[in-house]
């Protein structure tokens, strides 16, 4: 009798062709949201990319949906400012959070910015997983491990990313990724797999490609 050994939808050649097909289609951007009441409605499931300033976030979700200028890349850490809002054609919803750490900004703004990305993690039911990027050179710090903490509280299943792989000697990814999948147990909503990336080479896409379709085309969590 034989046993099913459950994949994660990165390692299943069904939703990695899903994937491919899914960024494929029209995606556009939407909308910003400044405040809670300028939110588009919660018609199909969302998934949300956040991590530090200048983990390379805006570089990503344009490497990942195959577009060069969809989301705005700055040399400048902080830049995003609201919540930005992408259409996956009609399947579901792309957010880009503003980038938590170092921004130039007023004080003010930026905790009106941490207001906004607490209440839309805590209050939006059609957000099915946040993808927590984490430069691979740097690890996990201290604001990183806040976030997974929030997340935690929230019951809010989050999946890290690590970022910049291209940039790490040979040798070192394996390191970083072993580290870093051990230390996100301590928390509960985490996605035991890692995903490593490199939005220059083009690395890793497919899989996050993946893992978005299965929860955006058939709810698999």
């Amino acid at each position: 009798m034989s046993t099913h050994i459950p994949i994660y939808a990165s390692d299943d050649p069904y939703w990695i062709e899903k994937g491919r097909w899914l960024f494929t289609q029209p995606i556009q951007f939407m909308q910003g949201a400044s405040s809670m009441q300028t939110l588009p409605p919660q018609s199909v499931m969302e998934v949300a990319f956040i991590g530090r300033s200048n983990v390379g976030k805006s570089s990503l979700i344009n490497a990942v949906t195959n577009h060069k200028s969809l989301a705005r890349v700055s040399h400048t850490p902080g830049r995003t400012q609201e919540l930005n809002f992408f259409s996956l054609s009609s399947y579901g919803i792309l957010v880009d959070v503003p980038g938590y750490g170092f921004a130039e900004a007023p004080k003010k703004k930026i905790a009106a910015w941490n207001r906004l990305i607490h209440d839309y993690l805590r209050g939006r039911s059609s957000l099915r997983r946040v993808y927590a990027l984490v430069d691979s050179r740097h690890g996990l710090k201290a604001n990183d491990k806040e976030l997974f903490k929030v997340l935690s509280e929230y019951a809010l299943s989050f999946q890290v990313v690590l970022t910049k792989t291209d940039k790490l000697k040979p040798g070192e990814l394996e390191k970083v990724l072993e580290k870093t999948t051990q230390d996100i147990t301590l928390y509960t909503p985490a996605h035991p797999k890692v995903l490593a990336t490199s939005s220059d080479k083009k690395l890793g896409l497919e899989s996050l490609q993946a893992e978005i379709a299965s929860l955006v085309l058939e709810g698999r969590g």
